[in-house]
């Protein structure tokens, strides 16, 4: 309940349960029409006119992490922008942007217009990092964790849903009709952004009367850079490990047959248990202190990655990256959640738009660095390595965290 004293940082938004389900459920969509295209995008690029099987690979890496590249470079001015004219705004015009992106790439006539497409769909999108600043600034500072997971689950569901809708549609009803289709169903997400989203008036009010506000108003800046530190760390360290999967798998599975499908699954088990985990490790979090489990969780994925290196059969894989998920699944909440705590509210959405922004530079890095490693020194070694990373983050964490009566 709110005092004579409340500040805008202080009172409870009315419609943050709303917002949450509306957030959530359009993040979901968002993330499955960017997604889908995972199983079939070289046969789009082959459709598209590059017959070398080389080329095909090259290009289909181009076009797939263009996006996160251009989404990088804009996520902080997107934030900004939220700060000043409010989030509502920003995710009405992430989510027309995404549509018309989709439907696009499903009228591309060749490879160029394909990766120029996504260019686009990047600089127009963030219709999920836009949900993050808008559940973090408007969810009571009490239940932001639980809320931060919850909506970090349903981005996690879109990352494990999009592939397999992607795999059964296009034999259905081809692969242009399911860019068209994408399309439609995230023009539904913006009607129910515009019609659903209630943004705090009072809120966007004073957030746009300062929206001066600057980066030397953060009154105590370490816990704030550790994170956005920690951000670029984790999507390396998650993201470097996704090229050899399949590669790795062909190691430990003698049928040939069945090794896209153990792949499959071992890509699953980690999005199924940050699912899972993600809403019950925000809520403990929000119990005992979101720098707890920051580090808790950093060191438990670090111990669940040394044995990955040493598995015999991918059945072994597929349950060491389930039980890696569930430890993962705390932790972007939480980096999320401590900026929230960190800044003023007027300049919130502009360093959670950092924090995106260096998120996706580690999923853009991470691929080429694990590719590199696992090339030149053995796929083993990726594990081991992202095991290390993951130990230091835990102690650059634990070094950085505020004391306890800043806490």
């Amino acid at each position: 309940m709110a005092d004579g004293n409340s500040t805008p940082e202080t009172v409870e938004h009315p419609y943050w349960r709303r917002n949450l389900a509306v957030c959530l459920i359009g993040s979901f969509t968002t993330i499955v029409a960017m997604t889908l295209l995972l199983p079939f995008l070289p046969i789009f690029v082959e459709q598209l006119g590059v017959t070398d099987k080389a080329e095909i690979a090259e290009w289909s890496g181009v076009a797939f992490g263009s996006t996160f590249l251009s989404a990088a470079l804009v996520a902080p001015l997107w934030g900004r922008l939220a700060d000043r004219f409010g989030s509502k705004a920003m995710l009405m015009r992430a989510s027309l942007g995404m549509t018309v992106a989709m439907s696009l790439i499903g009228m591309a006539d060749n490879v160029w217009e394909l990766v120029a497409i996504r260019v686009f769909a990047g600089l127009a999108g963030g219709y999920s990092s836009g949900s993050m600043i808008l559940v973090a600034t408007q969810t009571p500072k009490a239940r932001s964790g639980w809320a931060l997971g919850m909506l970090s689950s349903g981005i996690m569901a879109g990352n494990l849903v999009g592939p397999l809708v992607g795999g059964a549609l296009p034999p259905l009803i081809g692969i242009r009709a399911t860019f068209w289709l994408a399309g439609g169903i995230i023009f539904l997400t913006f009607i129910a952004t515009t019609t659903l989203l209630k943004e705090d008036r009072s809120a966007a009010t004073a957030r746009k009367a300062s929206a001066g506000g600057r980066w030397s108003d953060i009154p105590d800046k370490r816990p704030v850079i550790a994170m956005l530190t920690m951000g670029l760390l984790l999507m390396i360290a998650i993201m470097s490990i996704e090229p050899i999967i399949t590669l790795y798998v062909q190691e430990q599975v003698t049928d040939r047959s069945a090794v896209t499908i153990v792949a499959g699954f071992v890509m699953s088990a980690t999005a199924l248990g940050t699912i899972l985990s993600a809403p019950r490790l925000g809520r403990l979090a929000d119990r005992i202190g979101h720098w707890n489990v920051l580090v808790v969780s950093l060191l438990v994925t670090a111990a669940l990655l040394i044995p990955q290196a040493f598995v015999t059969n991918g059945w072994q894989l597929i349950g060491l990256r389930f039980l890696m998920g569930l430890a993962l699944g705390g932790l972007m909440p939480c980096v999320t959640a401590v900026i929230r705590h960190s800044v003023p509210d007027r300049i919130v959405g502009r360093v959670l738009g950092i924090s995106t922004s260096s998120q996706y530079a580690g999923q853009v890095t991470g691929p080429l660095i694990g590719g590199f490693i696992g090339g030149h020194i053995g796929m083993r070694s990726v594990f081991l390595g992202t095991s290390l990373l993951m130990i230091g983050g835990a102690i650059f964490t634990w070094l950085n965290r505020p004391k306890a009566r800043d806490r």
